[in-house]
């Protein structure tokens, strides 16, 4: 039989029983006429029958043409009925191979071809006998779409028996090189915010306040939205499991490591390693920077005197000190600092200073193998702008009978564009409260640290005055930046200048001050540009606010005041004016610019009237903006009235 149809009627549903049960009734069969033009059940299922040669009255098909049966056991005796929809049943998928000899040897024999040195066609025969009619029940569909999906592979993927064999162990260090199952990230990988999303901001009038170019300190409105979004992001980040930090800390909570260096490569602050986390704080829910000194003990309390005389110190070019404690929950005896904390910040080291990857390097060579300088020079304004901005935070120490003591590209944040600030101020103070230091000779090294800063942002190397490098440094500094600046930086390097100190460094500079100013201005205006430009999504939030409050309240529905005949009614209908409008083919408007527009006609409170129509279109009002704002206020008012 070429195809087997689908049963017409529930009178097809045949009952299988054990022939040599006498206490069942064996139900009629159908006539001889239709059972003899009916392929038999167990042929489908099993791929033969048993009761073939003892009365089974359905059509069997001879050894020749019928597919060989597989060897199995003795099929159990199945003495329940099957439906008439079982015929029609999905494909039976095993879960195991195990139960199916046949799919077994499939399997294997083409394991067998591809593991051969050429590669032949696989043997289908050997997959899967032909079979004269259709069966529903048979797994050729299953084994087909394996023999596929082997097919694709890589014919030398058997070659290796240790590489099939330890499967799983090379899978988990497959796993184990993906970063998203590293336990050094510090966060789990997300998708990224859809920051192009965003609108751009109003035009400026002023055209040195154009938004769509860039500034000494504020780049244009689309990358400071960008910026903004992603520290917003960094600050509501999570943890990584499994860090084991404490829950609770001083009243601080939600520890995140900021640091992703682990083992022999974890920083040092001074002769002590040092570990910074971000924490929100219990108080006020603001986020904060945590800088923990490991196996510190502390001796004497009156070293917290500089962590409260650091906390006085605020300065835009200085991370601000907040407090300092002691603790034992990292199961030792720690050091705890608190400090301002900047989501995305960097260290000066990492922005300018950090060895670029060897493909990196690589494509600086020319054609003629000769190499290049392997570092982009800091550009002179830039460099300048640092100079400045460090001046300007250690004379605010200075003068408060204090000194800096970390001035180092590690220590120096990058928090904005062009903006640095320095960190790590105060401790140590605390670590060195015990050995006594002469204030003037600190601020004098300060000066020396100021000095080895600029000669290493302009050589591109952290040890460019020391290792023999100080004359190739000034070379560098000669060719690529302007006399002041290598001028400037052997007086703060110099020991033996009478009239060392900050206010000196102020007089070379002078000149380089005012366009330092004129930049922070302009940032200035450009904030202030794009301030404006949220401004109106502060008013437009507001009055939907008080549209959300008033209309539709349902328990003064029974109010005349709050009924369809009030005042709040011209609210009602003034909604449906700027929310469902519908066009003349009956489909809704949703034109924002429409929106936009009445909404700030209304906060306007304008003389401009227009028409309201009821719903039912059987009456219109004819209101101004002005009336229709009074209104709102009114009803506004009312709620808040009852609810004090």
């Amino acid at each position: 039989m070429a195809f087997f149809t689908r049963p017409t009627s529930a009178s097809a549903a045949v009952r299988i029983v054990d022939p040599n049960t006498q206490d069942e009734p064996v139900q009629q069969p159908q006539s001889r006429k239709d059972s003899v033009t009916r392929q038999c059940r167990n042929i489908m299922i099993y791929g033969f029958c048993k009761y073939a040669d003892k009365g089974c009255m359905y059509y069997h098909p001879p050894a020749q043409d019928a597919s060989q049966p597989t060897t199995r056991s003795e099929s159990p005796v199945i003495t329940s009925s099957i439906s008439a929809q079982a015929v029609n049943a999905p494909v039976f998928v095993p879960k195991s191979s195990a139960s199916f000899p046949s799919f077994k040897s499939s399997h294997e024999a083409m394991r067998a071809s591809l593991s051969s040195p050429s590669p032949s066609p696989p043997d289908y025969q050997s997959i899967q006998e032909p079979q004269a009619t259709y069966s529903p029940y048979s797994f050729s569909d299953l084994s087909d779409s394996v023999t596929s999906q082997m097919s694709q592979l890589s014919p030398h993927f058997y070659d290796d028996p240790q590489q099939f064999n330890n499967y799983p162990s090379d899978y988990e260090q497959a796993a184990a090189d993906i970063p998203y199952y590293s336990a050094s990230a510090p966060m789990f990988l997300r998708e990224p915010l859809n920051y192009h999303l965003y609108t751009p901001a109003i035009p400026s009038t002023l055209p040195f306040v154009s938004s769509s170019s860039d500034s000494h300190f504020v780049p244009q409105s689309s990358e400071l939205r960008q910026t903004l979004q992603s520290r917003s992001e960094t600050i509501r980040g999570v943890p990584p499991i499994g860090l084991n930090l404490p829950e609770e800390l001083q009243g601080y909570h939600t520890l995140t490591p900021l640091d992703t260096l682990v083992g022999s490569e974890r920083r040092k602050f001074g002769n002590w390693f040092s570990v910074v986390y971000r924490a929100i704080n219990s108080t006020n829910g603001a986020p904060y920077a945590l800088r923990r000194i490991e196996n510190f003990r502390l001796m004497h309390q009156t070293a917290f005197s500089a962590i409260e005389a650091w906390s006085r110190i605020q300065h835009p070019n200085i991370v601000s000190v907040h407090e300092a404690f002691t603790t034992r929950a990292f199961n030792d005896s720690s050091l705890v600092v608190v400090y301002s904390y900047y989501p995305d910040a960097q260290t000066l080291y990492d922005v300018h200073l950090k060895p670029k990857s060897p493909p990196f390097q690589q494509a600086f060579q020319n054609q003629t193998g000769t190499q290049t300088p392997q570092f982009t020079p800091v550009p002179e304004r830039t460099i300048w702008s640092y100079i400045i901005q460090i001046a300007s935070a250690i004379k605010k120490v200075h003068e408060a009978k204090l000194a800096v003591r970390m001035i180092d590209t590690t220590k120096i944040l990058v928090t904005g564009r062009n903006r640095i600030r320095i960190g790590s101020c105060g401790i140590v103070d605390v670590l060195m409260h015990d050995a006594h230091q002469d204030m003037h000779l600190s601020q004098l090294e300060d000066l020396t640290m100021f000095g080895r800063l600029i000669f290493a942002l302009c050589c591109n190397n952290a040890s460019a005055t020391t290792n023999g490098n100080f004359q190739k440094s000034l070379e560098i500094m000669g060719r690529l930046y302007s006399p002041e600046i290598k001028t400037l930086g052997l007086f703060l390097i110099s020991k033996s200048h009478p009239n060392k100190n900050i206010n000196a460094v102020f007089e070379m500079i002078g000149t380089r001050v005012v366009n330092e100013l004129d930049d922070a201005l302009s940032g200035q205006d450009r904030l202030e540009n794009e301030l404006l430009g949220e401004l109106e999504n502060a008013r437009l939030v507001r009055l939907l606010c008080k549209f959300g409050f008033i209309n539709e309240r349902p328990e003064f529905a029974r109010d005349p005041r709050w009924s369809e005949t009030g005042d709040r009614y011209i609210i009602k209908l003034f909604r449906d004016y700027v929310f469902h409008q519908i066009d003349e083919h009956g489909n809704p408007v949703t034109n924002l610019s429409h929106v936009l527009t009445c909404l700030s006609k209304l906060d306007a409170g304008t003389d401009e009237k227009v028409m309201l129509v009821a719903r039912d279109e059987q009456s219109c009002l004819v209101v101004s903006y002005k009336e229709i704002k009074s209104c709102i206020e009114a009803a506004f008012n009312d709620l808040a009235r009852a609810g004090r």
